[in-house]
């Protein structure tokens, strides 16, 4: 019997690498990608497959997701791969920022999907989760970006679902809160990163794979279209302080 196959993006840290190696564990032939050359030979070096993306250049992407697809059909497809950016006033985001941001949190998941949704639906099974955020449904001070672009994600995921629900095809949203991961090691100072995580205040990336595991091990007749993933100690809104300060 053919190994269940899975796809996921941004897995080269953090929760998507935490999400593609429990996939692994768990018996699935496993397509992990990214752009972090050492970490993929990393997760080749455990018995996964890996394949060198660059989510963010849109206009390169469908035909390097051919590529990688030719002779790989998922069975499951995680799309993880996200960036943030300095976080602070909108009024103060540099362009750039804005343009990268809505490619690489949004743009290039609605193509990864596109690109792999159609042979789901034409086998009649499948499973397409998305990272998303609760800063997709609650607002943020500092991140009005990174919150649309999330909102937008999970607004996709669930009218999605409804387009696939009918072949059979799951798809969940993964809403989660303060994780600690590498997101925010290139926008936030050391000091800044430690008071976030301070105190139990964040969930871990294995907590993240242990949910997909457990959806993933429901029968095919039972979907979670959204599961929420908070840290115990996390009664509020998390704050996220502004690039370079640590308030």
């Amino acid at each position: 019997m053919q190994k269940q196959r899975a796809f996921v993006t941004g897995a080269t840290s953090g929760i998507g690498q935490a999400i593609a190696l429990a996939l692994h564990a768990a018996g699935m032939d496993v397509m992990a990608t990214g752009r972090n050359a050492a970490a993929l030979d990393g997760l080749a070096a455990r018995g996964l497959r890996t394949r060198a993306l660059d989510l963010g250049d849109v206009a390169a992407l469908p035909a390097a997701l051919q590529a990688a697809l030719a002779d790989f059909a998922p069975d499951v497809l995680v799309n993880n791969a996200g960036m943030v950016a300095p976080p602070g006033n909108f009024c103060d985001m540099a362009e750039g920022d804005i343009h990268r941001s809505i490619a690489t949190n949004l743009t290039q998941a609605l193509l990864v999907t596109h690109a792999i949704a159609p042979g789901m639906r034409a086998r009649g099974s499948g499973h397409i989760f998305f990272t998303g955020s609760i800063a997709g449904h609650t607002p943020y001070p500092n991140m009005a970006v990174y919150a649309a672009t999330k909102a937008a994600l999970g607004g996709f995921a669930q009218s999605l679902r409804l387009d696939l629900s009918s072949a059979g095809v799951r798809v969940t949203e993964i809403v989660a809160g303060r994780v600690e991961s590498p997101l925010y090691k290139d926008v936030l100072s050391p000091v800044a990163r430690a008071a976030m995580y301070a105190n139990q205040g964040a969930a871990q990336p294995a907590d993240v794979a242990a949910m997909v595991l457990a959806v993933l091990a429901l029968p095919a007749h039972a979907n979670v279209g959204r599961f929420d993933i908070l840290p115990t100690r996390q009664p509020v809104t998390a704050q996220v302080p502004a690039a370079g300060k640590a308030d």
